[in-house]
């Protein structure tokens, strides 16, 4: 298990090791239910106290070639008594469904780790799916792990035979056989688990009995049989966390309840149009769900069509909102300067995913931020947010629709597929502690025109179509300063195009000073994060402090504008290392803004990066 484990507790059953942390990962074919078992054994986890971090790990194809490597879908959780920052690096227990599961996955299993195998998926053919000549469960090549050899197919269908199932329906109720092994093997409830399955399969009570039925068939074996050497139970404490009422989140979900938070806090309407894509879809689903809170969502028919909405949804005196993955976000770029040009308020998520085209649609990137900034035809600056975790996507939400409404801009917001389908603990808090967000909707006709401006924020004003009064037009083409009136003036055009850059830059009065999230604020080496490599970072940054080495660790949410000090501190640093999982887009910004020599650590390999390879690049610089 975890290099950190403690010494036995004489409270926790002989049998059972008491560890700080473990990483299990899941792993089956897609249609093995890995990520329903996963999300199970997350909920588990919860209750039982645990910090914890998910990683769901799937194919993009809805049912890719059964039994092959290019199907295998995993689900990763780190849990422990320690806070958890990330999914975890090497895994402490693999469970793997069939041979192609072991093939993609063992690579990532520490050595002496714990492989729990369904032999019953090991026949010929599927061994030959997954491109063995030999058995591995058999020739002596797991010879440096621990391996839990079960024909677990067998003992499903054994655990459900009175259910009256069919073979097939019963052969699906294996993940929840392997769900109850796991189960006694880190102590948890079956439970909740066991409510879960009678609510879910409410009209079909022999499949949720039957389901029922194997999970506890898993947990009495793993209970009863004689593991193997060295193989046994294991004891995780609970965290020591702060108070409050706590539930799991993900990021897609606290991002749709932080938008729906942030239009509350306005009291205004939220008009949420987008267009299905993978991960931005789940956004979409959440916010279907809350009409009771002011929301209205919109399935359009395409991508330009869903901003459009959104920008018309605005112009009526709601909040726009769309969302979509960074393909999508390309096709909305026409719209998304139109809301530029109208100065209308638009909030946009860009679930951000492997690229570029399609690329690989269900794999995480950060490779958007160039789109977000800098993505539009002429001079179009806009404010770009980014998110570090799953549950900071909800203040980020609120705080994007702060600038949206108050500056009358688009806002993007930058989170990624890991982020987007991974969970943590997530303390909910009181609303009532959020300040409210004014919304000033002018009312007054006497000398109005829609490009009247804050003296301060040089935001427009807001004027509702309808109010009597203020009648008026707006749209693409330039408009004059003192009149909002069409303009080809060259000198209006420049005074216009400056005063939207000056209203943006102005942000940087407005957002809170960078500050420093691990270290001094001033030595030898910075690491600047932002958005979802902020657990790896944060980890790698602490365990190296605590060995003595001189290095902090910065994270930016507000990628544009900059906070106003942030050029000031990263010149406080002999050396300024950027993780990013792209080729190099934040480096290059920073490079340019502030002339700092700040060198890239960059991954694009679809995977979030792994905290020893953070660690390894500080040494590297800090050590030579």
């Amino acid at each position: 298990m975890s290099n950190t484990a403690l010494a036995e507790k004489s409270s926790v059953p002989s049998h059972r090791e008491t560890v700080e942390s473990a990483v299990v990962r899941f792993a089956g074919d897609s249609g093995d239910g890995m990520q329903l078992t996963g999300g199970q054994f997350t909920l588990a986890t919860a209750f039982a106290g645990n910090d914890l971090s998910t990683f769901p790990d799937f194919p993009a194809e809805i049912r890719a070639p059964a039994g092959t490597t290019f199907g295998v879908s995993s689900f990763q959780i780190n849990f422990g008594s320690r806070v958890i920052k990330t999914a975890g690096d090497a895994f402490d227990m693999l469970i793997a469904m069939n041979p192609a599961a072991l093939k993609v996955e063992l690579g990532g299993l520490k050595q002496g780790g714990i492989i729990i195998a369904d032999t019953g998926s090991f026949g010929e053919r599927d061994l030959r799916k997954a491109g063995y000549t030999e058995n591995p469960l058999e020739d002596g090549s797991l010879d440096g792990y621990r391996l839990v050899a079960l024909d677990i197919s067998k003992l499903t269908m054994e655990a459900v035979k009175d259910t009256g199932l069919s073979k097939q329906e019963a052969l699906r109720c294996k993940n929840m056989w392997t769900l109850g092994f796991v189960y006694w093997m880190y102590g948890r409830d079956r439970k909740p688990t066991a409510d879960w399955l009678i609510a879910k399969f409410g009209k079909r009570p022999d499949v949720a009995a039957a389901n029922v039925a194997a999970m506890d068939a898993g947990h009495t074996v793993a209970e009863t049989m004689e593991l193997p050497d060295g193989v046994h139970g294991f004891h995780v404490d609970a965290a020591d966390i702060a108070p409050g009422t706590y539930r799991t989140v993900t990021g897609a979900d606290a991002l749709a309840w932080g938008l729906a938070a942030g239009t509350h806090l306005a009291d205004i309407k939220m008009v949420f149009a987008s267009y299905p894509i993978t991960p931005a879809s789940q956004i979409l689903h959440s916010l279907s769900k809350m009409i009771d809170h002011n929301v209205v969502t919109f399935q359009a028919e395409d991508e330009i069509a869903a901003a459009c909405a959104a920008i018309g949804a605005s112009f009526g005196g709601s909040l726009g909102v769309t969302s979509s993955s960074g393909p999508g976000i390309a096709l909305k770029t026409e719209a998304i300067g139109l809301a530029i040009s109208t100065e209308l308020p638009l909030v946009i998520v860009n679930s951000q995913r492997a690229g570029p085209s399609t690329g690989m649609p269900t794999k995480t990137e950060q490779s958007d931020l160039y789109q977000a900034v800098l993505g539009r035809n002429a001079d179009s600056p806009l404010c770009v947010l980014a998110a570090r975790s799953p549950a900071d996507c909800f203040e980020v939400a609120i705080e994007a629709v702060r600038i949206a409404i108050k500056y009358m801009t688009p806002v993007f917001i930058l989170t990624d597929g890991y982020i987007g389908n991974a969970a943590e603990p997530w303390n909910i808090p009181d609303i009532n502690d959020y300040a409210k967000i004014p919304v000033n909707f002018r009312t007054d006709p006497e000398g109005f025109h829609p490009f009247m401006r804050d003296a301060d924020t040089l935001a427009r004003v807001w004027a509702v179509p309808g109010t009597p009064g203020l009648e008026h037009r707006i749209g693409g083409i330039e408009r004059d300063y003192d009149s909002g009136n069409i303009s080809y003036d060259p000198g209006n055009h420049q005074k216009m195009t400056d005063t939207r850059f000056a209203k943006i830059d102005g942000i940087a009065r407005d957002i809170p000073a960078q500050g420093v999230e691990d270290g001094a604020t001033s030595g030898k080496l910075a690491v600047v994060g932002w958005g979802s490599t902020y657990g790896p970072i944060s980890r790698a940054v602490a365990n190296l402090r605590t060995q003595g080495l001189d290095v902090s660790h910065i994270h930016i949410r507000h990628i544009w504008p900059f906070p106003e000090n942030l050029g000031d501190l990263l010149k406080g640093f002999d050396q300024v290392l950027v993780p990013e999982m792209n080729h190099g887009q934040l480096v290059n910004v920073l490079r340019a803004e502030y002339l700092v020599p700040a060198e890239g650590l960059n991954k694009v390999s679809g995977q979030p990066f792994k905290i020893i390879e953070i660690e390894d690049a500080i040494r590297a610089r800090l050590e030579n």
